[in-house]
């Protein structure tokens, strides 16, 4: 059976959106808003999505776009900061949930820069920017949550980080994946409010 899932996006993306919803063969259950809360009132709004989608979601989907980041100016970024931080937070009527970040192809250049020889472990590492140009701080912080080694590997993150080909070519893998780091051992290292 399918997990809850809740796609977090911006409107300029809202294609990907909907390719997810009526064309991808995936076994989810959609908890995702399709049509905007009649209010002005961002605080009113919030709390109908925290109650009425996100509550009993198991799985965040957040689409990563060219309007997605924390200092992308032009955009007003509380509805995806206060999306991500009800799916990162654990109380009364609220289980967190995974958290799947899928780069969209016009943000492939941004985010994947090739690879690197690192003098700490002579080892090989992938660059991965995620960073405020390329994503929020809900995201960023919880992919790169601090440590003392020279890179992180997968047990050192807990939100879930894949291109869109890939997501598209298996979703329930990637679905399946940020399910399970709820109960992983860095879940205990998250922050709602980075």
């Amino acid at each position: 059976m399918g997990h809850k899932c809740f796609i977090s996006f911006k409107t300029n993306d809202s294609d990907y959106k909907d390719y997810i919803q009526n064309d991808l063969d995936v076994d989810m259950i959609d908890k995702s808003l399709n049509d905007p809360i009649d209010s002005e009132v961002e605080d009113y709004i919030m709390r109908k999505i925290r109650e009425d989608y996100l509550s009993d979601s198991t799985v965040t989907i957040f689409l990563i776009g060219n309007v997605s980041a924390e200092n992308s100016f032009s955009q007003n970024q509380n509805f995806i900061k206060r999306e991500l931080q009800a799916s990162l937070y654990n109380g009364q009527n609220n289980s967190k949930s995974g958290v799947l970040g899928v780069v969209l192809p016009n943000m492939y250049d941004a985010v994947f820069a090739g690879s690197y020889n690192c003098s700490v472990c002579n080892g090989s590492h992938t660059t991965v920017k995620i960073n405020d140009s390329t994503v929020i701080k809900e995201f960023s912080y919880n992919y790169y949550i601090p440590n003392d080694k020279c890179a992180w590997a997968e047990e050192d993150r807990y939100c879930v980080l894949v291109k869109w080909e890939d997501f598209i070519e298996n979703p329930e893998t990637f679905i399946n994946k940020s399910f399970d780091k709820r109960d992983s051992d860095i879940s205990t290292k998250i922050k709602v409010k980075p």
